[in-house]
């Protein structure tokens, strides 16, 4: 059974994907994504890989049940795509190089475009988990590619945001909290020519991190080549920065946001829309977790149990041992 579900209370569709059941457990000897599987090519620096079980598909089955009252199903219509940072089985994000990350950078940026032809994909969600404690069973570095039919609930409320923001003040939303978080200084971790990296005033994880474009750029095909390479060096940097905070392999949700596609509702989401990266890292200390309990997903009410201005300093302590200490692969 794969199909969507809506859900009238919260007005946004449930993805079904009972498929995705069947995934194998695999032995700890073989890794499909490594290469001479049989799964890749026997030789590649990153790599789009085509989900074995998706949640959506280009040929989606008819739905298992008709729409009844306020039940209604549709098609499960999208592409879930796996993207491999590196053949290296154990490699990790802040390992790589710059110039293999910008190749990464490059081949996420020719997926959002080559998704955003099919008419019928309306978001292009890229993601990455990682750590067993975000559920990763798969260690082999790679991130992830959602093209779905609709737009996410989550992005919508932000696109609502933000289109409300500029109407009443004439500015973009995102642009005004970079302004913000630039004049109070404490909550910046790093920047560089195109990016800021900032703990936001209300970010609901302790080391909840935003990388946030300087320019007002809706998507990740508008950066030119001096900001992906300024990407590749904030996503080794930051992710770094994690892994030196408590010295071990630290565990996070990173979510691109960008703007839709395809979509009338938002068309005009490039004047009030703008690229940013949030984290969901889920360590509070090194071995204590932050919870996202009854509170926050009973009733979206989010709890911080860390005032950001004091974990900034921890995280950027972090920062720059890392950025102290490092080598780039083959120096």
């Amino acid at each position: 059974m794969a199909e969507l579900r809506w859900n009238p209370l919260l007005s946004t569709w449930t993805m079904v994907a009972s498929n995705r059941q069947a995934r194998p457990h695999l032995p700890k000897d073989w890794c499909p994504f490594c290469p001479g599987s049989g799964k890749v090519p026997d030789s590649y620096e990153v790599y789009k890989y085509n989900n074995d079980f998706p949640a959506l598909a280009l040929t989606p089955e008819e739905p298992d049940l008709l729409s009844s009252g306020p039940y209604q199903v549709a098609q499960n219509y999208g592409k879930c795509e796996v993207i491999l940072y590196s053949p290296e089985h154990h490699a990790t994000l802040p390992a790589l190089s710059v110039d293999h990350i910008e190749k990464l950078v490059d081949l996420l940026a020719q997926r959002y475009a080559d998704l955003a032809n099919d008419p019928r994909v309306k978001y292009i969600f890229q993601f990455e988990n990682r750590g067993e404690e975000v559920g990763v069973t798969m260690p082999h570095p790679h991130g992830q590619i959602y093209a779905y039919p609709f737009i996410p609930q989550k992005i919508q409320v932000e696109l609502d945001s933000c289109q409300k923001y500029y109407e009443s003040k004439g500015s973009c939303l995102l642009c005004d909290m970079n302004k913000e978080e630039d004049d109070f200084k404490q909550r910046i971790i790093a920047e560089n020519s195109s990016f800021l990296a900032y703990l936001p005033f209300f970010t609901d994880y302790p080391y909840g991190i935003f990388i946030v474009s300087k320019q007002h750029k809706g998507n990740i095909t508008q950066f030119d080549s001096q900001e992906k390479r300024d990407l590749a060096e904030m996503l080794k940097n930051i992710t770094g920065a994690f892994d030196a905070l408590f010295n071990k392999l630290f565990p996070y949700m990173m979510c691109f946001h960008q703007t839709p596609v395809n979509s009338e509702e938002y068309a005009e989401a490039d004047d009030y829309y703008h690229f940013h990266i949030e984290f969901y890292p889920p360590l509070r200390e090194a071995n204590k977790i932050k919870f996202y309990a009854s509170s926050e997903m009973g009733a979206w009410a989010a709890c911080n149990p860390m005032a950001v201005e004091q974990t900034a300093v921890t995280l950027k302590e972090a920062y720059s041992r890392f950025v102290s200490t490092k080598e780039e692969p083959g120096e």
